[in-house]
């Protein structure tokens, strides 16, 4: 691939975005830390995956601040509640700079106000957008200091025409609580579908606009691909933080039966979405358990094989407590902190009835110091 130049980036500095804008490759530190403890559990060089090194981001928030006919669109400086305007990021898909380049258009033409978080006065605080690969169109999400969309009428109805057919869908999200929180619970949709729909390799997934998602959907692809070729055909499967079902979906056509466990209403609704497009047989397959991890351990006595993909601050503790008393034959971990791995990692491994077996780095936040694993542990 080409080498890049920081000059590249005409938002650097003060963007806090890409902290290693332009450096190949997953963070140093993150590398280092991977092979001490590949080394420690006798494991070989850990294998890399990587992608696209451009507009490789199909989900970004945004923050919106600014005058009364000069909004800024993009990210806070470090440390601040300073808007940097990122109008040519990069690292976006190109329809998302294209989408807020709308919006601010939108904004500026309706007279519409932002947010003061000073003051916790004004209307518009962030901007959400997902682009669709099947339609490359948008998913576009309004966040407002208010508890429903009439002040935005005017703006929305602009944004609409502005777009036309590169929207998919348009939405009101209500955020009126003064702390830093992005999203608030209300959705209200404007115009469009109610999921953006993907796929990985096996059935439809559908992400609600507050469901998670990936913004990488390359790597997140390449992981689910290399879950999907290593997973024993006919198992039987629970998966732990299954968000909308993206890796569980996926497997469908290779297991027995899955049960799924998520704790978010956005990403059950779009689970419930993915499961109404599938046959009665497959249906029937499937097992949804609502609440948080650490309450739905009772799954595990079924299971041949675990899948957990937690947040950042790791494993629930009862999970992770219930997984060393019951190991399952295999568990496949996908981390997004290293930490909490290492932590997790220690306590999976340290009762002898759980081994590490293979360890694989993919770099799903390129230019940042994060990277995502995924694990495979074997029953000794």
């Amino acid at each position: 691939m080409r080498g890049l130049n920081i000059e590249d980036c005409p938002h650097r500095p003060p963007c806090p975005g890409c902290p290693r804008y332009a450096e190949p490759g997953i963070a140093a530190a993150a590398a280092q830390g991977l092979a001490r403890i590949a080394a420690a559990h006798g494991l070989g060089p850990v294998e890399r995956r990587g992608g696209p090194a451009l507009r490789f981001r199909h989900r970004a928030r945004l923050a919106i601040r600014g005058r009364i006919g000069s909004p800024k669109i993009g990210l806070f400086e470090l440390g601040t509640h300073h808007v940097v305007h990122t109008p040519n990021c990069r690292v976006h898909h190109p329809l998302i700079n294209e989408v807020a380049a709308q919006v601010r258009g939108a904004l500026v033409e309706t007279g519409t106000g932002c947010y003061s978080d000073r003051h916790h006065l004004g209307l518009v605080r962030h901007l959400q957008v997902v682009v669709e690969r099947r339609s490359q169109t948008a998913q576009v999400v309004l966040v407002a200091n208010a508890p429903e969309p009439a002040p935005l009428g005017a703006c929305l109805e602009r944004i609409r025409e502005r777009l036309g057919a590169r929207l998919h869908s348009l939405w009101f999200n209500s955020n009126e609580r003064p702390t830093n929180a992005i999203l608030g619970e209300r959705f209200d949709r404007w115009c469009g579908p109610p999921c953006v729909v993907e796929r990985f390799g096996g059935a439809e997934v559908h992400y609600p606009p507050g469901a998670f998602g990936q913004n990488n959907l390359a790597m997140a692809e390449a992981l689910i691909g290399e879950l999907r070729a290593e997973l024993p055909r006919g198992a039987r499967v629970v998966e732990y933080y299954a968000g909308v079902g993206a890796i569980g979906l996926s497997l469908l056509d290779r297991v027995e039966s899955i049960a799924l466990n998520e704790v978010s209403p956005q990403s059950l609704l779009g689970l419930e979405s993915g499961l109404a497009g599938l046959s009665a047989a497959d249906r029937a397959r499937i097992r949804i358990l609502v609440g948080p991890a650490g309450e739905a351990i009772d799954a595990l006595a079924d299971a041949d094989v675990v899948v957990a993909d937690p947040p950042r601050k790791g494993l629930d503790p009862p999970l992770r407590s219930a997984l060393v008393e019951r190991p399952p034959r295999r568990l496949y971990y996908a981390s997004c902190g290293l930490e909490s791995f290492a932590a997790d990692l220690a306590v999976l491994t340290g009762s002898g009835r759980l081994r590490l077996a293979a360890l694989t780095a993919f770099d799903f936040f390129p230019y940042t110091e994060h990277v995502e694993t995924l694990a495979r542990f074997e029953r000794v």
